[in-house]
């Protein structure tokens, strides 16, 4: 008789831990929840020609299995990035950033290259594609910058799905990146338009969108005056979404996003 009380009092002992086990989990999931409803939509502008500086330990960072997801923190004021009054380019207060920015930090120290290691456009526009978590939608007309190649190529290592539509002239100049993506697996179209295809956009997450004036070219980056919008805004996204249709024949016929509102 003791026995099975002792026993029934163990069983009741281990399922009031799990509850409570289970209730902690609930609240932290609510908690961070509420933070993301509450943190100001992404909203910066970043202006090239960019400072030419050391990319290398974002790459590293992400090929090293860094946190996933981690937009990168606000932007001190500098030549090229500006944000959007009245807005920030999101509140890094989660853990997952911290330590994504010490990953980053650990890996530039060990970097042996001469080129400084400060923040730049390209740097921010780097981080804003590693933060892909679960897609990443990419239309543009030429792209070439080897940076931005080893992050769509690293991200789609990682499980990533990536799509890619651009345009079927630019697609094979020397330097493209384009057939290098394909050789590794990943989803390409060109447009079957009479037309270029010029836009310049790409989609992380569905979530977030990065378009401006810029080609994915180390030209473009480092020598024109061109601009990148990111946006986090679910109204002026879901009012431009609309079926890849001819711009590139997926099997699943995804949906990405129309820039031109």
């Amino acid at each position: 008789m003791w026995r099975l009380r002792w026993q029934t009092l163990g069983l009741a002992a281990v399922s009031l831990g799990l509850a409570l086990e289970t209730l902690g989990f609930l609240v932290g999931w609510l908690r961070q929840q509420r933070r993301r409803r509450h943190r100001p939509p992404r909203r910066e502008v970043l202006f090239f020609p960019s400072q030419v500086t050391c990319t290398e330990a974002l790459l590293q960072a992400q090929r090293q299995g860094g946190p996933q997801g981690a937009a990168p923190a606000p932007a001190a004021a500098g030549p090229d990035c500006r944000r959007s009054p009245g807005a920030t380019a999101g509140a890094a207060t989660s853990a997952a950033v911290a330590a994504a920015q010490t990953t980053v930090s650990s890996a530039a120290s060990s970097c042996l290259c001469p080129l400084p290691h400060g923040e730049s456009s390209l740097s921010r526009l780097l981080q804003y594609v590693l933060s892909a978590r679960s897609s990443l939608e990419l239309c543009l007309f030429a792209f070439s910058n080897p940076q931005l190649g080893r992050a769509v190529h690293l991200l789609h290592q990682q499980g990533v799905r990536i799509r890619v539509v651009t345009d079927c002239d630019y697609m094979a100049l020397n330097g493209s990146q384009i057939g290098r993506l394909r050789k590794a697996g990943i989803q390409v179209r060109h447009d079957q338009g009479a037309g270029y295809m010029h836009h310049k956009f790409a989609i992380v997450d569905k979530k977030m969108l990065i378009t401006g004036s810029l080609n994915w070219t180390t030209q473009a980056i480092q020598n024109n005056r061109e601009n990148v919008l990111i946006v986090e805004d679910e109204e002026v996204i879901g009012k431009t979404i609309y079926s890849v249709g001819s711009l590139g024949q997926f099997e699943d016929r995804p949906l990405i996003l129309n820039p031109m509102l």
